[in-house]
């Protein structure tokens, strides 16, 4: 009983080892064996699969080649996997030939799927053996299709809400959604609303579903975001200093969507629109110094306009309009010139000269001009120098008071002539008639009022040399005969007679 206890108990064990030897792929036979890992696989469409087996062989034996094929061999040699034209690029041997068997499949697809077998030849007759039983790839989808659409359709315009929803046909049901802009992971959810979007939600998003057998990204959709321009402003071209005759270029820069269609130039305290001004660029191709203030442009497109702050444009240029005016002093004894011009960086030089000569005859703003003739000035800046039209000045100072000085005299002085005439024959008159009453009255004798203003009895400094010397004496300094100090004699006496009378 013990003994056929005993076979009994080596016979099962014999067929719980054979079992176990088929179930995990292992045939063997006088140490030649295949062991694959897993009987089947399951692998997702495009991904990169990895087979694994080992093998034995017994000693004595020399591997020659090693490979996997998808068919039993009967007969005659099963082709090598490695040969076959659709797996070329994508199928590659991890083993060697001592006893790793494992083979790496890549891009799956499913065609792909089938009974895959290991297959290795020594270098003995007859020593070549197959894996039985084999292993089973099948290739899914999973998630197969994977989209997103955006709720309202239609224009986006800035400031409003927009909802993105991710829709898969998986056959198993989807475990996650991951939203992406560009590269970037914003949200997860079958959902992704943006509130009050703004241009810089503008962009590219995917979203990925993900389920028990792998997980799939969508195409891109392009979200567009409309908006009116901003961000604008002006340059100017050639940048630093600008030179009167040079060309100028003004150009108006936008941030907008969709594209600024028309651009509007303004200058400052100019009326409108500056003419021919519809473009981006506004040029000036010969400038001057009429050119400079600060300028505007305003850029529009389908949702709105927006002006750009003001930009200053400076022209250098040389002095022009030089000009000279003139001015009298309250005696009009001299007279000041002064030289004006327009000149950008300002006039650092005045220069005066007289016509006919040849050196400066002063310098700075204003001359004081003390002799007559023609006058003109010279204005320089680092740029050039521009010359004045010639003013006229005429001796007025001194000459101009002795003239006035000449007719006040001699009207004063007539005044006193006509008066002591009057005197003379009034007294004349009177002295006739005192003759007649009077006849004891010596003749011969004279008045002696009478004799000053006697022609044939006055002396030389009498009070007609007083009178004459306005003629006689044009040369004389006029204004003593009003001074108190310097007047003669006879001029008081005939002050005197005058006021006496």
């Amino acid at each position: 009983m013990q003994a056929e206890l005993l076979i009994s108990l080596r016979m099962s064990l014999t067929v719980s080892l054979l079992f176990l030897l088929f179930i995990s792929g292992v045939v063997a036979q006088d140490g030649w064996a295949v062991n694959y890992n897993h009987k089947s696989i399951c692998a997702l469409k495009g991904s990169t699969v990895t087979i694994e087996c080992t093998y034995t062989y017994p000693s004595g034996h020399s591997v020659q080649k090693a490979f996997w094929t998808k068919q039993w061999g009967q007969g005659s040699e099963p082709p090598d996997l490695l040969d076959d034209p659709e797996y070329r690029g994508r199928v590659q041997y991890l083993g060697d030939k001592q006893h790793s068997c494992n083979l790496r499949l890549s891009d799956v697809t499913e065609e792909d799927q089938s009974k895959y077998y290991f297959r290795f030849i020594t270098d003995q007759p007859g020593g070549s053996w197959q894996g039985a039983g084999g292993v089973d790839l099948s290739v899914t989808d999973g998630p197969k299709s994977v989209s997103v659409s955006i709720s309202p359709s239609g224009e986006i315009v800035e400031g409003s809400s927009v909802t993105l929803t991710c829709s898969s046909d998986a056959e198993s049901p989807v475990q996650s959604y991951t939203w992406f802009k560009g590269s970037s992971l914003v949200a997860k959810g079958e959902t992704y609303t943006v509130n009050k979007i703004s241009s810089v939600d503008s962009g590219e998003y995917k979203c990925r579903s993900s389920n028990e057998h792998g997980e799939k990204l969508s195409e891109a959709l392009t979200l567009n975001v409309l908006y009116p321009p901003k961000s604008i402003s002006v340059s100017i071209s050639p940048s630093g200093e600008i030179v009167e005759g040079s060309s100028v270029n003004l150009t108006c820069s936008s941030d907008a969507n969709p594209p600024v269609k028309n651009y509007t130039w303004f200058k400052k305290l100019n009326k409108g629109a500056l003419q021919n001004s519809k473009r981006q660029t506004y040029s000036i191709s010969y400038i001057n110094s009429a050119d400079s203030g600060e300028y505007q442009c305003m850029a529009t497109n389908t949702q709105g306009s927006q002006y750009s702050e003001y930009k200053s444009l400076t022209v250098l240029y040389a002095p022009n309009k030089v000009w000279v005016s003139i001015s009298e002093t309250a005696e009009g004894s001299s007279v000041t010139l002064t030289c004006s011009s327009d000149a950008n960086p300002p006039v650092q030089n005045y220069t005066w000269f007289k016509e006919g000569g040849s050196s400066p005859v002063g310098s700075g703003h204003s001359y004081r001009a003390l002799q007559s003739g023609s006058y003109y000035c010279v204005a320089q800046n680092e740029y050039r120098s521009q010359k004045s039209a010639a003013v006229t000045v005429t001796e007025k100072g001194v000459g101009k008071s002795a003239l006035y000085a000449v007719i006040g005299v001699i009207a004063v002085r007539l005044s006193v002539f006509f008066a002591v005439f009057y005197v003379r024959r009034k007294r004349r008159v009177n002295s006739a008639d005192d003759a007649n009453q009077k006849q004891n009255v010596d003749p011969n004798a004279k008045d002696d009022t009478y004799t000053a203003l006697d022609p044939v009895s006055r002396s030389s400094d009498d009070v007609y040399n007083t009178l004459t010397t306005v003629h006689s004496s044009p040369s004389d300094d006029l204004y003593s005969a009003l001074d108190p100090q310097s007047r003669s004699p006879e001029y008081d006496t005939l002050a005197i007679l005058l006021f006496q009378n």
